[in-house]
């Protein structure tokens, strides 16, 4: 029988409330209904059996008690929680409101991820999960083509040292460094880039489309079914790029005397090469120029017939074994677009492409990291007199029948389990429940 010591108890309890207070520092007071549609933090209820989302207030305060898929943050959202939509009513809310029609029910809302559909279970899911910027679902490494996929679907292992503790801790859950979770490096890892957007939302962003591939817009592509994944659009000073397995695949020699061809070309025919200048009619040039000229890079032909071929339905399965079209955008992307007026106007259609947004967050809790004694005192003390001085002689009473019910243990010199303790407050309840 499992037994515990008075220091051991206070140890584990004091643990268990540090440990919740930095996983859950917020208030979870308020819905976040009023605040209209935002980027928040969204759970989808499975109890529930809606194909709606609530908000980190409405999980805790509302559905406590339902099973729940946390979808993370999910732009342009408002809490479906007090709305007629959903079964369960809404407590923080308490006016039940009209149906959200701006909310965006993608393949999360149904429990399934990625382009491959597979149900998410961390429990057994080996694999690191990147976000999309554009449409925020979830991808596998092993479908973005960043690495094969582990054999095994077995529970993820544990770091193996302090340094790889660091790095899971650290982790960001829209990026990826899986080399913490016991797999081999991926074929891009973390430290390469900022955002990942996922080869369906490239195909349909214009700008996107023209960008991929191109240096600080990184690719994973290779020339055939039998040939290495390879990375294009690094910094044309990279002189070779990993494969899936952890190789390297080099890059043509550069001769002297030539110039380096950009890393996002691979394949390009050098007739398509964007001249310096464009050439400009007679009448053109006696017209003033509106605004700076497009300093957009070249599309690079390679990257264009992966897109291109996936146009036509028999061409899909060869463009998916040639690359899926996903791009990583390095450090910095936001500042490195084209001003022309052209690139703005596309751009200005995906805001999250300008600017980072912003993401609510419940205020902070401030009996956050209290101890239980602490916690006790304030809510005593927020109480009126006379319930609070019942509160106390009830405790007190509590106190004096456990340790009348502990004593004989001590006579005897017998251990505590925790079945006795079990016991003694089942005991209570019962007496409680006749009564």
């Amino acid at each position: 029988m499992p037994s515990s010591t008075i220091a051991e108890i206070l140890a584990s309890q004091s643990a268990l409330v540090q440990e919740a207070s930095e996983a859950v520092p917020f208030q979870f007071s308020q819905c976040t209904y009023s605040r209209g549609y935002i980027k928040q933090a969204v759970y989808w209820c499975v109890t529930c059996k809606e194909t709606r989302g609530v908000c980190s207030a409405c999980s805790v305060a509302c559905h406590t008690d339902h099973e729940q898929v946390e979808l993370f943050p999910k732009r342009h959202f408002r809490c479906d929680c007090p709305t007629s939509a959903m079964p369960h009513p809404c407590t923080l809310h308490h006016q039940v409101e009209d149906v959200n029609t701006e909310n965006t029910y993608g393949q999360n809302f149904k429990g399934q991820f990625c382009r491959c559909g597979r149900p998410y279970d961390p429990q057994v899911e080996k694999e690191t999960m990147i976000q999309c910027l554009a449409c925020e679902d979830w991808f596998h490494e092993s479908c973005l083509n960043l690495r094969d996929r582990p054999s095994s679907r077995e529970p993820t292992p544990a770091p193996t040292d302090h340094a790889d503790q660091n790095a899971s801790e650290e982790h960001d859950d829209a990026r990826s460094d899986a080399s913490s979770y016991g797999l081999p490096p991926p074929l891009i890892t973390a430290s390469m880039y900022e955002s990942l957007v996922c080869g369906a939302c490239v195909r349909d962003i214009a700008i996107l489309k023209r960008w991929a591939g191109t240096p600080g817009i990184l690719m994973v592509v290779r020339d055939g079914t039998n040939d290495k994944w390879k990375v294009i659009g690094q910094d044309s000073e990279s002189a070779e790029t990993l494969d899936v397995n952890g190789g390297h695949n080099e890059l043509p020699p550069v001769v002297v005397g030539q110039k380096r061809g950009r890393s996002g070309s691979v394949g390009d025919d050098p007739k398509t090469k964007r001249p310096r200048e464009v050439a400009e009619s007679s009448s053109t040039l006696a017209e003033p120029r509106q605004g700076p000229p497009c300093l957009a890079p070249c599309p690079s032909s390679y990257v264009q017939r992966i897109f291109s071929s996936a146009q036509s339905p028999v061409a899909v399965h060869e463009s998916s074994e040639l690359g899926s079209g996903d791009i990583f955008l390095t450090q910095g992307f936001r500042e490195r677009w084209c001003q022309c007026t052209q690139c703005l106007t596309s751009l200005h259609l995906h805001p999250y492409l300008l600017e980072e947004e912003e993401t609510y967050e419940p205020p902070e809790d401030p009996d956050s990291g209290l101890s239980l004694e602490e916690l006790g005192m304030r809510a005593l003390q927020r109480l009126p007199r006379d319930k609070a001085i019942d509160g106390i002689r009830a405790f007190n009473e509590m106190r004096d029948q456990l340790m009348n019910h502990l004593r004989p243990f001590a006579q005897e010199g017998r251990e505590v389990t925790e079945a006795d303790i079990k016991a003694f407050f089942e005991e209570k309840m019962a007496a409680r429940g006749s009564g």
